[in-house]
């Protein structure tokens, strides 16, 4: 038997795409200010530190930066913190998880990880957007859940 809210769910709405799509790159902004501010803290002291250990920082400050981003966006539309922190956390954090996690596998496998250079960072934003766009359409499509 086939459930009927399967069926029924429209991929093709340009609307919710264009909504998502806002979405999704307000939360990779927030990250990519973490994440690639941790690489490039790294990678300018030259800190001897290993690379799996500036990755997992990375995208543990990027996971922070966005949470703070969404909860200051929040704020700005006259939510109090508690909900907007809240609203924040419990809304994208799948999101962010994925986009962290792509943006620094792109990162590894291309430069051997925790490099930035000029030609890798457009490639991990992208791969980093692509990632959770999906998953964003179909949270505010089926759930009309947004951050913003």
């Amino acid at each position: 038997m086939e459930n009927s809210a399967n069926t029924n769910f429209d991929w093709f709405c340009v609307r919710t795409w264009t909504t998502s799509a806002k979405n999704t790159g307000w939360c990779l902004f927030g990250c990519a200010i973490g994440d690639f501010g941790t690489i490039l803290f790294f990678q300018l002291t030259k800190i001897p530190f290993p690379v799996l250990a500036i990755m997992i920082l990375a995208i543990i400050n990027g996971l922070v930066t966005s949470i703070i981003l969404e909860t200051f966006i929040l704020m700005k539309q006259n939510l109090d913190f508690s909900k907007a922190f809240k609203t924040a956390m419990g809304m994208s954090f799948i999101s962010m998880i994925s986009m962290e996690i792509t943006m620094n596998l792109t990162d590894y496998f291309l430069t051997g990880g925790a490099i930035l250079t000029w030609w890798v960072i457009p490639i991990m934003l992208l791969v980093g957007f692509l990632t959770p766009w999906p998953y964003n359409y179909w949270r505010l499509k089926k759930f009309e859940i947004s951050c913003h």
